[in-house]
């Protein structure tokens, strides 16, 4: 035991060490050599698992994010010795082959439309032809929202929360990088260089990402979800929607098993919830509904509501047809940190805590979304003796009610 404990503490200093030497301005070069001395012959998960350590020690998310060069410098030299390879084709339609021919999808946009007009001379020449590539390669925002929404819950369910919080900070400076480049073309703001240079950049970012799912998530994936698991996971993908046009089905016969298990688990719950009412009917102070009743009443509601409990854990989800962001259900039970990007997670915890403390009651903000203009308002859900009990988050698409002028008396036709 104390030698696995010192091979611990010794990974995780020499973590420390290559971070501050990047830092400090090193190459993934210069660096490279001291990583795979440090973790040679060590798998993705154990490497994780120091990263995660560093990180409830107190080390920024953002700082691990800069091992992700690192990892797939030297992973990519010694694939084999990391872990047994998988084909990551998998099953047709099952979750981890849409990802597949997402990435295949992502290197033809790269390759046909984007590269051609790129490696020009002058690539302003083939501005509008390397614009539209952009904006194609723009849908890959969905393949990321995927990975966030359904299979990061769920490696977090199982013990693996670093990679994913490391892997959501480099998204999100993909989709930026994306930004910055449409942005430079449309307003010419870059020379024809620099614009090279800015796409080359984020191009190289958007294929080791690739790299990173397919031989460093897929396989954690793979050892621990079960096959209930990847169904629920399945069933929540058209909510995000796809990059690809025909998306294959998965086979509803290689998941009996895990419709078996669904049922189960269904059944099992609403034998727990007849304990408290027999007769199918939440009685509340002011009132009673039947089950579907209150479920498609919430459903029908003009906006978005998600209630996270006092122990910060996703509760509850309506789920109307207008939806301002996507939300699946393999979010219920996960903690309301990690349902958010890692710039953005402070100040979700800065809410929390303030209602927590009794400091405030409600908070707001809005944002612009294309033609919508949303608002999202977070509210303290207290009970009569002013105990926290959790949160309230109600979110709508507010444009339609600034346009109303006038007043309505009559009914519409």
């Amino acid at each position: 035991m104390s030698e696995y404990i010192n091979n611990r503490e010794v990974r995780q200093n020499a973590i420390k060490e290559i971070l501050k030497q990047l830092h400090e301005g090193k190459s993934v070069e210069e660096v490279k050599s001291q990583f795979e001395d440090a973790f040679q012959g060590v798998s993705a998960s154990e490497i994780s698992a120091a990263e995660a350590a560093l990180i409830a020690d107190g080390l920024p998310v953002d700082e691990v994010q800069k091992l992700c060069d690192v990892h797939a410098a030297v992973f990519k030299g010694s694939i084999e010795e990391i872990h047994q390879p998988s084909d990551p084709k998998l099953i047709p339609g099952h979750p981890l082959n849409i990802l597949y021919l997402e990435n295949r999808k992502i290197e033809e946009i790269i390759q046909e439309d984007i590269r051609p007009y790129l490696e020009k001379s002058n690539p302003t020449d083939g501005k509008e032809s390397l614009l539209a590539g952009i904006e194609k390669l723009s849908a890959i925002s969905l393949h990321y929202k995927k990975k966030e929404n359904l299979l990061f819950p769920y490696m977090e369910k199982y013990g693996i929360t670093a990679p994913p919080k490391v892997m959501w900070g480099v998204d999100d400076e993909i989709r930026e990088q994306i930004k910055t480049v449409k942005s430079a073309i449309i307003d010419a703001g870059l020379s024809s260089q620099e614009l090279i240079e800015e796409t080359e950049a984020m191009l190289t970012k958007v294929t080791e990402m690739i790299f990173k799912e397919e031989n460093i998530m897929t396989p954690m994936l793979l050892e621990h979800l079960t096959l209930c698991d990847w169904k629920i996971i399945d069933e929540g993908m058209p909510e995000i929607g796809y990059m690809i046009n025909k998306v294959p089905m998965w086979n509803s016969e290689q998941i009996v098993e895990a419709e078996n298990e669904t049922t189960a688990n269904v059944t099992a719950e609403k034998n727990g919830s007849e304990k408290l009412s027999e007769d199918g009917v939440i009685r509340l102070p002011s009132g009673e509904f039947k089950v579907e009743e209150l479920t498609h009443m919430l459903n029908a509601l003009p906006m978005d509501i998600t209630f996270v409990d006092k122990n910060d854990q996703v509760k509850y989800f309506s789920e109307g047809l207008e939806r301002a962001f996507p939300r699946t259900r393999s979010i219920i039970g996960r903690n309301v940190s990690n349902c958010h990007p890692p710039s953005s997670v402070h100040v979700v915890e800065q809410i929390v805590e303030d209602f927590k403390q009794g400091r405030k009651d409600h908070e707001d903000f809005w944002i612009k979304m294309g033609n919508k203009y949303i608002l999202i308002r977070y509210y303290a859900v207290r009970n009569e003796t002013g105990e926290y009990l959790g949160v309230l988050e109600v979110t709508q698409d507010i444009h339609p009610i600034q346009e109303i002028t006038g007043e309505k008396r009559l009914l519409s036709e």
